[in-house]
């Protein structure tokens, strides 16, 4: 499993203009199950993403057809971890 912690690069306002890009390529991770849950970062310069995939190039993989990838508007940081206590309804993820 992995953290995909996103920091933008780019101001609020360029951010904006590829939003909707964004989420579209979020909902088809969403879809394929290799996403668990996404959010912004509070203040509001970057995002988190957990991430489910088989090893760092299916990340890699992965963040490079993101919008905000290919615009250059925010950097990435990967770390991968191995769950080993979760919530009974994560076990699914896990397994």
């Amino acid at each position: 499993m992995f953290i995909i912690n996103l920091t933008y690069v780019k101001p609020i306002e360029e951010v904006e203009k590829y939003l909707t890009e964004h989420i579209e390529f979020l909902n088809k991770y969403y879809f394929s199950n290799n996403f668990i849950c996404s959010g912004r970062k509070n203040p509001r310069i970057g995002g988190i993403i957990l991430c489910n995939a088989k090893d760092m190039n299916e990340v890699e993989d992965i963040i490079s057809q993101d919008p905000f990838k290919k615009n250059a508007i925010a950097d990435y940081d990967i770390v991968e971890f191995q769950p080993t206590k979760y919530a009974e309804d994560f076990k699914v993820f896990v397994e």
